[in-house]
């Protein structure tokens, strides 16, 4: 009888590390696109562990899509040349909340002219950022990694609900608010609230 105990352990535990460490798998009741089509409340109240993997199927499905015309379908859509295509992917472990130096002389416009204004209250689920702020620090590291250098400002709207997670067309950087969470999900600040 004590023989099939160890084994019964280390089943146990290689299912909970497999797991969210709660014992739970981790599971999202929405989609990736569904997570974008919703309001960005909607996202955030979702678990870290959730946020987190809707942000890696997010950075999988730009990796995909990279490259290939952007018609309806999508992510991060740009002008590149004349053409409107899928920008270039990133990797899952990215911590869009980190810009290279290289995005450092970019400025933004964060008026609120053509839409929603940009929230700026502090909220734990951007690790202790508002959104206006982490649409900076998400703006910043995606053109540096796009390789776009604007010549004047980048006007920053607020895309709520829509089918993507941040589109770059004539100098107007379009970025959808629920992607803001799910990017957060990622970097120093989650994984340290992930550890406790």
């Amino acid at each position: 009888m004590r023989r099939w105990v160890p084994g019964l352990l280390l089943s146990l535990s290689l299912l909970t590390t497999a797991c969210d460490g709660t014992g739970a798998t981790v599971r999202s009741s929405i989609t990736a696109r569904q997570a974008l089509s919703s309001s960005p409340e909607v996202v955030e109240f979702e678990s870290p562990a959730v946020r987190l993997e809707l942000f890696r199927d997010i950075a999988r499905q730009s990796e995909q899509q990279a490259g290939q015309s952007a018609q309806g379908v999508a992510l991060f859509p740009i002008i590149q040349g004349n053409e409107f295509v899928a920008a270039p992917g990133f990797d899952s472990r990215a911590d869009l909340l980190q810009p290279p130096d290289a995005g450092s002389g970019i400025q933004f416009a964060f008026d609120a002219r053509a839409g929603d204004r940009w929230p700026e209250d502090r909220r734990e689920s951007l690790q202790g950022l508002s959104e206006r702020e982490a649409a900076e620090l998400v703006g910043r590291t995606l053109l540096a990694l796009w390789d776009i250098q604007p010549e004047g400002a980048v006007r920053v709207d607020r895309a709520a609900g829509a089918p993507y997670a941040v589109a770059y067309v004539d100098g107007i950087l379009r970025i959808n608010p629920a992607f803001l969470y799910l990017a957060s999900a990622y970097g120093p600040a989650s994984m340290a609230a992930g550890l406790q």
